[in-house]
């Protein structure tokens, strides 16, 4: 595995490959990587010659009061990982290089951005979408894995990708989950002992309207006091919005007829740490 810094020798690194008609899969990730991140570096692996993951934690999608500093960062471990499980290329660009002291160039996608995670952390969506252009720039992958467990930040990368016409195939692979139905996230590792004894009720709570669906219920306002009722049997989880909306235009639904996205959001009372979840009906992102 060949580990690169500097984003001008990525973009010769990726240029020579290209020449050598090799197909690069990239997956973006901010490190602390886990089973969730691993798994899409071999799906990235199964439809690329070269695959490159990189890790930056990301200033500009963190809000003032989030936890960015605090934001693990176990570099040695994550190499060790990466190159067990087989990447070519681990990308680490030096955070001056990225967002030199002149910088003033940010991406915003309209509409899909306002709500849900967009309206719990303004300016998040102007980070992810401005740095994962970064990174497509520095990288110039042929496809790109995201997973589902961020399923608002795929549908709005992938708004970019089409708005802008940039040459990325986007794959966006299911979410990996622990055996009790937590969602893996690195944000895990936050959790008191009793939080994750408690916790997967936020899947749980999915599950149970996924079960109301395949029944047949259509209602969206039945699912959603289905959902919240399931988070009431603990104290432990405080819940910050639950939202049944259209998969593409995440625009909330009465009655549930296409592809549609059922995303929660609950932050735990003793580490207060911020977990997010969902599911997709009728279809696929």
């Amino acid at each position: 595995m060949k580990i690169i810094r500097s984003i001008p020798e990525m973009q010769t690194v990726s240029r020579n490959l290209h020449n050598d008609t090799k197909k690069i899969g990239l997956v973006p990730t901010m490190g602390a990587l886990h089973d969730g991140h691993l798994s899409l570096l071999h799906k990235a692996q199964q439809h690329s010659d070269v695959s490159v993951m990189s890790i930056f934690v990301n200033p500009t999608q963190f809000g003032p009061s989030e936890d960015f500093n605090q934001y693990p960062r176990p570099f040695e471990e994550d190499c060790k990982k990466a190159e067990e499980h087989g990447c070519d290329i681990l990308f680490v660009p030096y955070a001056k290089e990225v967002y030199p002291d002149t910088h003033m160039t940010y991406v915003s996608v309209e509409n899909l951005t306002e709500t849900l995670e967009g309206a719990s952390r303004p300016g998040h969506f102007r980070g992810v979408t401005t740095i994962v252009l970064k990174l497509f720039t520095m990288v110039t992958p042929d496809i790109a894995v995201f997973g589902r467990k961020d399923a608002q930040q795929a549908i709005v990368i992938r708004r970019m990708v089409t708005d802008l016409n940039l040459p990325v195939e986007l794959i966006i692979a299911d979410t990996i989950r622990e055996k009790d139905g937590l969602a893996i996230s690195s944000r895990n590792s936050y959790l008191t002992d009793a939080e994750r004894i408690a916790v997967p009720v936020i899947y749980k709570g999915l599950s149970r309207a996924q079960e109301e669906y395949n029944r047949g219920e259509r209602h969206a306002e039945k699912l959603l006091q289905l959902i919240g009722t399931t988070y009431n049997d603990t104290k432990l989880i405080k819940t910050e919005y639950i939202a049944i909306v259209d998969a593409e235009t995440l625009r909330p639904v009465d009655v549930l007829t296409g592809t549609t996205l059922i995303a929660v959001a609950c932050r735990t009372t003793q580490s207060h740490t911020r977990l997010i979840d969902n599911i997709v009906l009728g279809g696929h992102l």
